[in-house]
């Protein structure tokens, strides 16, 4: 492998086995003895699980691609750790005591912090969730909303407001390094006018708590007929609301949302919104994935961006 490669150039085998270093030297941070490293997914972070000599396993996820602070990390394994609802994977200290570790990327040239989490079996419902399995999500995810209002965050821990139109991450929409055209930055900062329109009324008076903001059926794991969730690393401070028309964008048809507001609605009232309101939060999650394509330095990512963009003007264009 060519080392002097920009990061972003490599191909996705590239990019995995320029890890190995950077692996190593957090994973020898653990009390560990003998264990295999295998790559299970390499996306927005890149995720291993590291099987013991003893057959013990481990989730280890790298930032490799996420702006997350130290603070964000704290939050998320401080909310993590504090959820007993629903069967969710735990943060794992390393021999200093910290969840958070670090480790050298060369072709990067920055530390990486990882997460080293217990193992969760099952599988991913993935592309054809079943509504068993959505009604399941549905509920995990109210009794999540309901234990996370009482929540309060660490000093040293804070998650993104994601009543900001852009879940503070970096603007590559409208900002000074937008590629898109003046039209059509203009179209998008009117639809984000819109959508902070939504968001404030939706709010009101109410205070924001953790959300998930990445509930899907790729982020949960059935096993048996039961449902883990993980993938906490999109949360931050929000609404219900906003996590229930994230979920939905990925869903493909009504029966489908149906079901997972169905299995809400066992658990808690699904909150009040109108048609409109939704149709602008589940744009919103369309508009934050463009913008992360315009970012990655995933080249898988990277090759759908074309036909992403051409969809979502296509999409802005029938908004009145």
């Amino acid at each position: 492998m060519n080392t002097n490669k920009p990061f972003a150039d490599m191909t996705i085998d590239e990019q995995i086995a320029s890890l190995d270093g950077c692996l190593a030297e957090i994973l020898d941070q653990y009390e560990l003895g003998q264990y295999e490293a295998e790559s299970i997914n390499h996306e927005f972070n890149s995720s291993f699980k590291v099987t013991l000599a003893s057959g013990e396993k481990f989730a280890l996820r790298v930032n490799v691609n996420s702006s997350r602070s130290i603070e964000n990390l704290n939050a998320e394994i401080a909310w993590v750790n504090s959820i007993k609802s629903v069967p969710v994977p735990k943060p794992q200290q390393n021999k200093a005591g910290s969840a958070v570790s670090y480790g050298w990327h060369e072709a990067s040239g920055r530390k990486l912090p990882a997460v080293l989490y217990s193992w969760l079996e099952g599988e991913e419902p993935g592309d054809e969730p079943t509504d068993d399995q959505l009604f399941a999500m549905g509920a995990a995810m109210a009794k999540l909303h309901g234990e996370a209002a009482g929540f309060e965050l660490p000093n040293d821990a804070t998650l993104p407001d994601l009543t900001d139109v852009f879940w503070e991450t970096t603007n590559f929409l409208t900002g000074p390094d937008s590629k898109l055209t003046e039209a059509e930055q203009q179209r998008v900062s009117e639809v984000f006018t819109q959508i902070e329109g939504a968001v404030s009324a939706l709010r009101g008076d109410s205070s924001l708590q953790p959300i998930h903001a990445d509930l899907h059926p790729w982020n949960v794991m059935w096993n048996e007929g039961k449902l883990a969730v993980f993938d906490f690393d999109d949360s931050g401070m929000g609404l219900p609301i906003q996590d229930l028309m994230t979920s939905l964008y990925y869903l493909d048809t009504p029966e489908q949302d149906a079901a997972l507001l169905a299995g809400y609605a066992s658990v808690a009232p699904v909150p009040e919104h109108t048609p409109e309101q939704r149709h602008l939060l589940m744009l919103q999650r369309r508009l934050l994935l463009l913008n992360y394509l315009y970012e990655t330095a995933n080249p898988e990512h990277a090759e759908m961006l074309p036909d992403y963009h051409a969809e979502t003007f296509r999409r802005l264009a029938s908004l009145h």
